[in-house]
């Protein structure tokens, strides 16, 4: 295979084709030379039009990057080699290049950002934390602007404002994390205007490999707690056990329906103290009430579910089962722990989620540099459906990577690691030291001050002082200890005299459980055909060795007389510390990709309710898409109440009126006589003829502009409140599936066939909430669309804009109870109010 792969390699060809598309942009340095800089920047607003003529990114790249190099010359003083060109190209075709540490990858991918950024659809430069994305748009920013584009910078502190600014410019730069909660948290407004982000075009991400393989695992989350309190479900509980009935509420055994009669509403609007439970600022209270109902009339205890130490659990109504992890959705689950009086869970935690396999891969194209990524090209391949192109380097590597030296004990390992680091520190040769943990570092620093050598630690706390600490390692006499991702992103030059001493020393204390990693750390000496030496230390007792059966190795060492202060070099040890190191990233691969295809799930469902949002606010007039789930509320309670399972069974037409009366019409609107002799498809025609009556007589109470608001509101709340249950309930689902495997069933498949149910239960439920609350609220001049909960960025980073208010007209409400104003002599719920 090893032969095959030589002849065959596809690298070579790639790198064949690169070289050419660097030749051509080559060809152009000395007419782009001859421009003034006024014409150099009027090239940009020539590709823009050519673009916008048809003609193809792909067909401009060359004089695109040709530009670009000239710009670099002028502005920063950098002018790119050919190898940068080819690495380039490789960003603009949406793959990774690899390139080593040192060969300029900020400088490279400024030719892609450009060229793409000619589209006009924004370009977004994704980096691993905040100091690297001011630091690359300040200094890359002052190239692109001298070019004639514009610059934004994304931060964690930004307004909304601030962000909107940014995500307009031609290029932003952020972090992985800020762009996506920024999606997260766009699908959250409720307001369009409120948006920040435009639509996904193309990133190039910087070190792509830590952010899209090493960060894959642990999805953003926006968590919250809806606005619905512990106390509300014990009041509604206290209130619902008095209630009788056929007196306060009816109940429906075959559907499961139940619904408070008029005697029931007034009893609610008495023992709440207020006018209208219709009213819209009083829709928490109604689900709260409906939900309790609910849970004391048709959900029974050791049928639906057992109370099992202190808690709820669902009983599977087909198998019998118990159904740990899972939760009944839409408060119904506290209500029923108000009811049992075990201790209410919080509601709705997780507000929104993805993972960032998911967020990336909604951008049109997509690339990404590093220095190490061939090692995991095959899970860039699957899930990212990206190419790793090592990219040559342009001077040859004479970096000496020496073999690991192997010891008995952690203890010998650290003392040898001092003694080496303490002779190259007396020579004046800088020594860089990669630790896999924190605590290690902190070990190895006291040994080196126990031995009088000078020296920083650095462990990933503070970027900008991290930097810093970088960029001076390779100054003689230098002793930097890192964790091994410490750093990433800055190079490390070389002091005046150090080439003399034999470069940087880099010096590995264990191997990671990762290759790239340890790649990664190497890169950081022998940049740019500078000399340097790399040496791992690794010991029997460390993680990675105990993996593979270490203790022959020891007991071997022992029988040949070799004590602590004497390593073993063993291309054999070399060989299996790789193999154990393969083993755990193809773990870590089976990880990543078993989160993504649980989180696969949710994204379907996410993309098709953030779309539905969309729409909603968007519309200038949603009261089609209203009747429609009108008209599916109504079908479906029709075809609930008319089925006959037996011949001598007959239709609930009672159970269909108090139905209708509850959710939908004012009472009296439908009786039994007009449903006599009618076929259900009649039956659901005459109920929605005159939903539609009573819905124009709303429409001519207020103005179009109310009308139209009014059903935006409730449209928001019904998809923003299911959805937040949902999400949760489907979280809920997901931490107890996995118990589903000890039955014999695969997990996964469990998980896709139960929320799929979940989402149409949800849709149905949204559809429900939005019928009954379009019909039956009472609709104030003063309508406000409000935010369901209020979220924060799990990261933790605060959310904290509240939604932006609209001005307001305020209107006296008329209370259900009080006389008619118009004089007629009747409660104002009997009169006009019926029509509101």
């Amino acid at each position: 295979m090893a032969f095959l792969n030589k002849i065959f390699d596809p690298n070579k060809r790639e790198l064949k084709k690169l070289e050419k598309i660097a030749d051509s942009v080559e060809a152009l340095a000395g007419d782009m030379e001859k421009l003034s800089d006024d014409a150099l920047r009027a090239k940009t607003d020539e590709f823009k039009e050519r673009h916008q003529n048809g003609e193809t990114l792909d067909s401009l790249l060359p004089e695109a990057f040709a530009v670009v190099r000239e710009g670099a010359r002028r502005v920063l003083g950098m002018y790119p080699y050919p190898v940068q060109i080819m690495g380039a190209a490789t960003l603009h075709e949406g793959n990774i290049a690899e390139m080593k540490t040192g060969e300029g990858k900020t400088l490279t991918s400024t030719m892609p950002v450009y060229l793409n950024a000619l589209a006009g659809k924004g370009v977004h430069v994704i980096t691993v934390n905040e100091y690297l994305a001011s630091r690359d748009a300040t200094e890359m920013g002052a190239l692109y602007e001298f070019l004639g584009l514009t610059v934004g910078l994304n931060t964690n502190g930004a307004s909304k404002e601030e962000k909107k600014e940014a995500y307009a410019a031609d290029i932003t730069y952020g972090t992985n994390n800020e762009f996506g909660f920024d999606y997260l948290r766009d699908n959250m407004v409720i307001y369009s205007e409120q948006r920040v982000q435009r639509p996904l075009h193309y990133a190039v991400i910087d070190e792509v490999d830590s952010i899209l393989i090493d960060e894959a695992r642990t999805p953003l989350i926006i968590s919250g707690q809806a606005q619905k309190s512990t106390q509300l479900y014990i009041q509604a509980n206290s209130f619902v056990s008095m209630l009788k009935k056929d007196v306060d509420y009816t109940y429906d055994e075959k559907t499961k329906g139940v619904q408070l009669t008029e005697e029931g509403i007034n009893k609610a609007e008495r023992a709440f103290k207020i006018d209208n439970l219709f009213d819209i600022s009083h829709v928490t209270l109604n689900h709260h009430l409906n939900q309790a109902l609910k849970a004391h009339v048709s959900m029974h205890k050791d049928i639906d579910y057992v109370v099992q130490d202190g808690e709820i659990v669902i009983v599977d109504q087909f198998t019998g089962r118990l159904m740990k992890g899972r939760r009944f959705s839409d408060g119904l689950h506290q209500a029923i722990e108000a009811k049992e009086g075990v201790e209410i869970q919080n509601e709705s935690m997780t507000m929104a989620t993805i993972t960032f396999q998911n967020y990336f891969r909604m951008y049109k194209k997509l690339s990404g540099m590093t220095g190490t990524a061939k090692t995991e090209e095959e899970e860039f391949r699957n899930i990212y459906n990206m190419r790793v192109v090592v990219i040559p380097t342009n001077k040859p590597v004479i970096r000496d990577d020496r073999p690991d030296l192997i010891y008995a004990t952690i203890d010998g390992k650290f003392k040898a690691v001092a003694e080496d680091i303490a002779e190259r520190h007396k020579k004046g040769q800088p020594v860089l030291v990669g630790t896999v943990a924190i605590e290690t570092s902190e070990i190895i620093s006291n040994y080196l001050t126990k031995k009088g050598v000078k020296h920083n630690v650095l462990n990933a706390k503070n970027h900008e002082r991290e930097a810093e600490i970088i960029l001076n390692a390779g100054q003689q006499g230098a002793v930097t200890i890192a964790t091994n991702m410490a750093g990433r992103g800055t190079d490390i030059k070389l002091g005046e005299g150090v080439k003399e001493l034999g470069g940087l020393a880099v010096i590995g204390t264990e191997r990671h459980e990762s290759r790239r990693i340890d790649n990664q750390l190497r890169g950081r000496s022998g940049r740019q055909g500078d000399p340097g030496v790399t040496q791992f230390y690794l010991s029997l007792e460390d993680d990675l060795m105990r993996r593979f059966g270490s203790d022959s190795m020891k007991s071997m060492m022992a029988r040949l007389g070799m004590d602590d202060s004497q390593p073993i070099q063993s291309k054999m040890v070399s060989k299996a510390v790789e193999s154990s190191q393969k083993q755990v990233e193809g773990n870590n691969f089976d990880s990543r990709k078993r989160v993504l295809q649980y989180d696969d799930v949710l994204r379907q469902q996410r993309e098709i309710i953030y779309q539905q949002r969309n729409e909603v606010m968007e519309s200038e007039n949603l009261r089609g898409i209203v009747e429609k789930m009108i008209q599916s509320v109504i079908e479906r309670s029709v075809s609930a109440y008319t089925v006959v399972n037996d011949e001598d069974e007959t239709w609930n037409v009672q159970g269909l009126i108090d139905y209708i009366n509850a959710n939908l019409l004012p009472e009296g609107d439908i009786t039994p006589t007009d449903i006599e002799n009618k076929e259900p498809q009649e039956i659901e025609e005459l109920i929605f003829d005159k939903v539609l009556i009573r819905y124009n007589e709303k429409e001519e109470l207020l103005s179009p502009e109310q009308m139209r608001e009014f059903e935006k509101v409730i449209l928001l709340r019904a998809v923003d409140s299911k959805w937040i249950d949902h999400i949760d309930a489907m979280d809920q689902l997901r931490q107890g599936i996995h118990l589903r495997a000890y039955g014999q069933t695969d997990p996964l498949r469990e998980y896709q066939a139960e929320g799929f149910a979940m989402f149409e239960n949800m849709v149905t439920s949204i559809e429900e909430y939005a019928a009954k609350y379009v019909m039956k609220a009472e609709i104030r001049n003063n309508l406000q669309r409000e935010e369901v909960a209020k979220g924060q960025a799990v990261n933790p980073k605060e959310d904290g804009e509240k939604a932006k208010r609209k001005p307001v007209r305020k209107q006296e409400n008329v209370g259900r109870n009080e006389p008619c104003p118009c004089g007629s002599g009747k409660k104002y719920k009997h009169c006009h109010g019926r029509l509101a």
